[in-house]
């Protein structure tokens, strides 16, 4: 198995950095084609109105990770070569809410808030600012929040692992579950009073 092209060998690591850009690019263009940049899309999923982010996302996984297992299948993935962001359970659940209750308040996660202010919307332009100082905010205390922060570590482990199934099974499911959010959400859609937004 060859693995990632630049992990391998096959194209030198001076690449890193253009492959950066040229996907930043390909998916700050993908939110904005699919109306991400603008907080009223996204912030009309909270009310059953328009389920657009949630079914593009959902796609996003699915394709990402049927794509991973026919790639490791023809030889051209190593899995072995891909890296795992660590987890740490505690600190994701509560960044989770903490990012849940600002999403649903802004209207914008970061990528999207991002996509905004680069189109020049005054509010993904705020929403950034915000976030640029809870960052800094953060990284000045982080002494306060480092035990919360490493706390409930599993190390870099798969979802497929954690629920002791094969990662063929758990694509299976989630495949699944994309189609039964698809019905869902039409459903919702339907029996929610239309809106103009």
């Amino acid at each position: 198995m060859i693995g990632p092209i630049i992990s391998s060998g096959i194209l030198s690591p001076m690449w890193d950095n253009i492959f950066a850009v040229l996907i930043g690019m390909g998916f700050g263009f993908a939110l904005e084609s699919f109306g991400f940049s603008s907080s009223r899309k996204i912030i009309v999923t909270f009310f059953g109105y328009d389920f657009v982010v949630v079914k593009v996302f959902f796609t996003a996984a699915i394709v990402a990770s049927m794509g991973l297992l026919y790639l490791s299948y023809f030889g051209l993935v190593d899995y072995s070569q891909l890296y795992i962001q660590p987890t740490f359970l505690a600190s994701a659940i509560v960044g989770g809410v903490i990012m849940g209750v600002g999403f649903a308040m802004g209207g914008f996660c970061p990528g999207t808030s991002l996509c905004a202010a680069a189109v020049g919307k005054l509010d993904g332009i705020v929403f950034l600012g915000g976030m640029f100082i809870g960052v800094f905010l953060f990284s000045e205390s982080f002494p306060l929040w480092e035990k919360l922060y490493n706390s409930g570590s599993q190390g870099s482990k798969m979802i497929n692992d954690a629920f002791g199934i094969s990662p063929e099974l758990f694509t299976f499911f989630l495949v699944l579950a994309a189609v039964g959010m698809f019905y869902g959400a039409a459903w919702v859609q339907k029996k929610v009073k239309k809106v103009e937004y």
